[in-house]
């Protein structure tokens, strides 16, 4: 099992690039995306810890639009259960999130 850090990454740069980028449910889920594009942070992380009344780390998210977010939270409450039911696998938002980390990480150097 991979080292997890203890220390919170924060990086609100990040942030405003995946809220920029379009929903991940775009073209993959059944229901049409409504509503501006917000950095979610994923409810099983792939890096670091999240505990009651936390966020995951800012390199743990993925973009999805208001209408996504609020049916993840609102309807699903369960992440793995979410993008399966959208035609994913239960590792499409970890593996998305890292994707989206190491592509900022290569831009920023």
């Amino acid at each position: 099992m991979p080292k997890r850090n203890t220390k919170r990454v924060i990086d609100r740069n990040h942030l405003i690039e995946v809220s920029e980028s379009p929903c991940c449910l775009m073209n993959l889920s059944s229901e049409w995306c409504k509503g501006p594009v917000q950095a979610h942070h994923l409810l099983k992380p792939y890096d670091g810890n999240r505990g009651l009344g936390m966020k995951s780390n800012d390199n743990n998210v993925v973009p999805l639009c208001q209408y996504h977010h609020t049916l993840l939270h609102d309807k699903y409450g369960n992440e793995d259960k979410f993008w399966t039911i959208n035609g994913q696998d239960e590792d499409f938002g970890r593996n998305l999130a890292r994707t989206l980390w190491e592509k900022y990480k290569c831009k920023k150097i």
